[in-house]
């Protein structure tokens, strides 16, 4: 029914009645742009897998300038919410 597996989307297999096929694959077949270029795109046993192939993909393609940035961002985000709740940083250093 659905609730242990997910429902694979039904494939409608039109084929035009003129249409001439040869081998270079069905023109009205709907395809991702990023298909190409992403391993993580596809079938996938489980989630396991799925988070293997994100982070092998991660590894693969890193930018360490985006990183760091998002790195940046993340502390400062971090420390306006301790500010918010009035966290005492203090703690942290010896007096």
């Amino acid at each position: 029914m659905g609730i242990l597996k997910p429902r694979k989307n039904k494939k409608f297999g039109y084929e035009p009645r003129y249409y001439n096929n040869e081998g270079s694959g069905s023109p009205f077949q709907m395809q991702h742009k990023f298909d190409s270029y992403r391993s993580t795109v596809g079938e996938s046993k489980n989630l396991k897998a799925k988070f293997k192939a994100a982070f092998t993909e991660l590894k693969k393609t890193s930018d360490k300038n985006t990183n760091y940035r998002l790195f940046f961002i993340f502390t400062i985000l971090i420390l306006i919410f301790l500010f918010i709740i009035d966290f005492d940083l203090s703690i942290f250093f010896k007096s």
